[in-house]
């Protein structure tokens, strides 16, 4: 019984040594880092549909997509202006003329201009 009680402690004690090497080994707190995310593509889902589609895909090639899309933000916003002015003169409400907006840039699409 001594010799099997010595027996067990030993083992005991290996095993507690085992076990606490490895709980030693592992770190107490881990840090994560930030994960890696990729910028989402901005695509159009228009992209070559339209009549009008492969003239502004060339003219976007041609003068550089920045300047392209400050000349389609100035189309844009001058195509909402005549909206506007055309809302007023017919008396239609606010509710009217986003209605109008929104069924321009629809027929945008359609016809290739936001390619």
């Amino acid at each position: 019984i001594r010799f099997r009680n010595s027996l067990l402690r030993k083992l005991g004690f290996f095993f507690f040594f085992r076990f606490y090497s490895l709980v030693n080994s592992v770190p107490s707190q881990v840090r994560v880092g930030k994960p890696v995310r990729s910028k989402p593509v901005m695509k159009n889902v228009n992209e070559g549909k339209g009549l009008f589609a492969p003239l502004v895909v060339l003219t976007r090639q041609i003068i550089g997509k920045k300047r392209f899309n400050q000349l389609r933000g100035k189309a844009i916003a001058l195509h909402s202006q005549v909206i506007t002015e055309f809302c007023k003169s017919i008396g239609a409400d606010a509710k009217q003329r986003q209605g109008l907006i929104r069924l321009a840039k629809k027929n945008g699409e359609r016809l290739g201009f936001l390619a």
